[in-house]
């Protein structure tokens, strides 16, 4: 693996916010919990360690253990600029914005390339981008 991937810790959410990302994009979440990891700092059945194997999108997130911050940012965005055709970025956009919200509207900007910001159901920030097409929709 190659390039920077995020490490997300969730409060309890992980599995579930990995099928998520799963159905956005693509791959399979692959799960490891405490117990598997010998831990004792949690409830047995967290995730102590998950990823998404095969994806466009590569994340790892894990279930936080008792005292440890679950994941808030404030000032940072997941930016996919280029990272797939029109038509998949803008399945990508309209996924995460399911249950989430819109901050900027994918739209087409002055200089030619089409952006939006969408922060997803579990807080994430995203910048989704890509070069000049017609709009498709």
């Amino acid at each position: 693996m190659a390039g920077l991937t995020p490490y997300i810790h969730f409060d309890g959410t992980a599995r579930e916010a990995l099928w998520f990302y799963a159905t956005v994009f693509g791959g399979e979440p692959r799960f490891h919990t405490f117990a598997e990891f010998g831990r004792s700092d949690g409830p047995a059945g967290a995730i102590a360690h998950g990823y998404l194997a095969g994806s466009a999108v590569p994340l790892f997130a894990s279930d936080v253990s008792a005292g440890e911050p679950a994941v808030r940012t404030q000032g940072l965005m997941l930016a996919l600029l280029g990272t797939a055709e029109p038509d998949t970025m803008r399945r990508w956009f309209s996924a995460l914005a399911d249950g989430g919200k819109v901050v900027d509207d994918l739209q087409q900007r002055p200089w030619g390339d089409f952006d939006g910001q969408v922060r997803d159901r579990y807080g994430l920030h995203w910048l989704i981008g890509f070069e000049g097409h017609e709009a498709n929709g």
